[in-house]
């Protein structure tokens, strides 16, 4: 069987045996120390070498797989590399990219944004990805490492991709603090230029001492943009289209049963963590780090062939079999994140994290409730 550990319940693989997305992390370091971040070396100023690059573009060739790799170059902010070595950091994959078997993203605050930035995403393809919260006091979590504000310079960022003909997509993290401001984020995110999507990442526990998102508070949340979608607003809501795209494929009955993606994510020095990019960078010796290797001495694919007997992995394959034995919401969750039940539960076997329940149940519920009044909560 092509693939890592089994679910039980349909015999299909739990864990793919290739990968798809390949994160990347050309620096630890981040310019910005908001006040969720999980990072624990961003205030390094550690950089990638081009050997480490050029080891994970021989890893997508070996892997030869007839679907594109995504690598997304991840941090840290990884346009705080200085941007000569970047480009050195991307000619590995030329070859693989010219070719159709790799693509880049970056996911990036936008804060140093400038033209030459703007000229390298235009010249290797980029998909841009920018990180803020809304406008004002609505991105009050994200600061400098001075306490100042951030977010006139990120759609500072913003504006320069959109001169130069650039759009991007937005991960806004949703806080307790802004929660109840869905209203004042979709009209923010409608009114940016270039701007062609948002996802709303509801905010997680991943090692910050901060107060969670109740569940109510977050089905209030989604009942609010799934109104606003309804009522015409042109904004693309990537966890609405994802959820619209399942309903019309479970209509159509092409339900997908794919494998959970490995997401190998590499460090500057090259070692490899599995399953969740969130990992990389924590110390626990229970799990070895969650190191699976390091591409430098041997490839991704030869990691992943004998993942299974990583402990982590092991232990994240039982609570997949436990999501689709005993969770009503598995078909289109396909198991939630491995990160939240560490850094909720402290192990990977935990089923159901906050994650689940303000990500997935309370959207589902709420767009369950719009379709049946009915059933609606009161």
């Amino acid at each position: 069987m092509n693939g890592i550990g089994v679910i039980n319940a349909t015999g299909q693989p739990a864990v793919a045996s290739s990968f798809h997305t390949l994160v990347v992390q050309p620096t630890s370091f981040c310019n910005l120390d908001c006040t969720y971040c999980y990072l624990p070396d961003r205030r390094s100023r550690r950089l990638m070498e081009v050997a480490v690059a050029q080891a994970c573009a021989e890893s997508i060739a070996q892997q030869n797989s007839g679907h594109p790799v995504s690598v997304v170059w991840h941090g840290g902010e990884p346009t705080a590399t200085p941007i000569g070595l970047f480009r050195e950091l991307l000619a590995p994959f030329d070859e693989l990219r010219c070719a159709g078997m790799a693509r880049h993203e970056i996911q990036t605050n936008a804060t140093l944004i400038n033209r030459q930035w703007c000229e390298l995403f235009t010249a290797y393809g980029f998909e841009v990805g920018v990180s803020i919260d809304g406008p004002g006091a609505l991105n009050r979590n994200r600061f400098d490492r001075a306490g100042n504000p951030t977010d006139t310079r990120t759609r500072r960022g913003m504006q320069t991709l959109a001169d130069a003909g650039l759009a991007y997509s937005v991960i806004c993290v949703v806080t307790p603090e802004t929660i109840d401001h869905a209203e004042a984020l979709v009209d923010f995110f409608t009114g940016l230029p270039g701007c062609e999507s948002v996802g709303f990442n509801i905010e997680e526990q991943e090692g910050a001492d901060r107060a969670p998102v109740s569940e109510d508070a977050a089905y209030r949340f989604w009942q609010r943009l799934i109104e606003r979608r309804v009522g015409g607003s042109p904004l693309r809501i990537r966890d609405l289209d994802r959820l619209a795209d399942y309903l019309a494929a479970i209509r159509a009955g092409h339900v997908d049963h794919a494998p959970y993606e490995p997401i190998p994510t590499v460090s500057w020095d090259g070692q490899v963590v599995l399953l969740s990019p969130e990992l990389l960078g924590i110390t626990d010796s229970r799990y070895g780090d969650f190191i699976a290797g390091n591409v430098i001495h041997e490839s991704i694919t030869a990691m992943l062939a004998r993942a299974g007997d990583l402990r982590y992995v092991a232990e994240f394959i039982t609570a997949l079999n436990d999501c689709a034995d005993l969770c009503t919401f598995y078909d289109f969750c396909r198991g939630a994140q491995a990160g939240n039940r560490y850094f909720e539960h402290a192990t990977f076997t935990a089923r159901e994290t906050a994650y689940c329940r303000t990500s997935r149940q309370a959207l589902i519920r709420a767009a369950a409730d719009h379709l049946t009044p009915q059933g609606g909560r009161s």
